[in-house]
């Protein structure tokens, strides 16, 4: 297959954890060609989508793991795949980018679905499922908030949008510094705010659990650096080596048939103790981890999705 990527520059990746990196191995490795280009190269032009990039390939030598042909311009519903994979920020510039790629439904597929991409942020998509998840409230408003927080006392605080673990912070009982947040936040984003009960249960973990097609094919746990709250390993949190438990299968089992009908083929969630606290469907990572910590060639069951999908 004719497999392209959308995503950051992968020369900039580190070859040892990017997912990214990972499925385009498998990729080379099954006898798919590849083609990259960056979502900035991404254009409508009189009724086709097309892109400007480079046909690639890969190998695992860090410092050389990416070699490119020269740049051209391609239509992309001549791909049999596009990967939609640059990371978040969820703005504006995203959310165009999966409106074009919409227009190649019925030619090319696009992984994952950018209709739902864009309609299930990795924050909001839990919401169906109020179940499974800590008490949440979701506002812009300062009163609404500081109810919120009167009522649970030790809560989480982020961006709707964020990723990371940027802009994570931690509110205790003691804490007085709600109104100064909410001030630095809203003087330079117009989105709202995101506030959840505070799950003591992190100090543990907190579980990446990897889906493919809607079905549970392992888990890593992130485990917070010492004197951190935040468990993402983009700020230090370490990977370890963890088993899925009946809650996660639970939780899974509810999840996943919406995932698989909506074309979420590669989606990451977030378990902290027995708590869903986000659908990650726009870049999601652990598949490296995964698979040193399993031994299972979990970027080949991807494939293995799609190219069913594919037929």
């Amino acid at each position: 297959m004719k497999i392209a990527f959308q995503m950051d520059p992968i020369g900039d990746v580190d070859i040892i954890a990017d997912s990214s990196f990972r499925l385009a191995e498998e990729a080379q490795a099954r006898g798919h060609s590849l083609f990259f280009y960056s979502p900035d190269h991404l254009a409508y032009q009189e009724g086709r989508i097309t892109a400007r990039g480079h046909d690639f390939t890969v190998q695992r030598v860090q410092g050389d793991h990416a070699q490119f042909g020269e740049e051209r311009e391609v239509d992309l519903a001549g791909f049999d795949v596009v990967w939609l994979r640059q990371d978040p920020p969820f703005d504006m510039h995203y959310i165009t980018s999966t409106h074009l790629l919409d227009r190649l439904k019925g030619t090319t597929l696009v992984v994952n679905d950018p209709f739902w991409v864009r309609n299930f942020p990795e924050k909001l998509m839990v919401l169906d499922f109020p179940e499974l998840t800590p008490p949440t409230t979701i506002a812009r408003d300062l009163a609404t908030i500081k109810a919120f927080k009167a009522k649970h006392g030790d809560v989480i605080l982020k961006p709707l949008y964020g990723n990371g673990g940027a802009g994570v912070f931690r509110l205790d009982t003691n804490d007085r510094n709600l109104t100064s947040l909410h001030e630095l936040f809203t003087n330079f984003s117009r989105e709202p705010l995101i506030v959840q009960k505070f799950l003591p249960a992190v100090s543990q973990g907190d579980k990446r659990v990897i889906l493919v097609d809607g079905e549970a094919v392992g888990a890593i746990n992130r485990v917070p650096a010492a004197g951190e709250t935040r468990s993402n390993m983009h700020v230090g949190g370490r990977p370890e080596k963890v088993g899925l438990t009946e809650r996660d299968l639970e939780i899974c089992a509810t999840i996943g048939p919406l995932l698989k009908e909506k074309g979420q083929v590669f989606v990451g969630i977030d378990v902290i103790g027995d708590y869903l606290t986000e659908i990650n469907v726009t870049s999601p990572t652990g598949i490296q981890e995964l698979e040193r910590f399993d031994g299972v060639n979990i970027a080949g069951k991807i494939w293995e999705a799609i190219e069913a999908r594919r037929g």
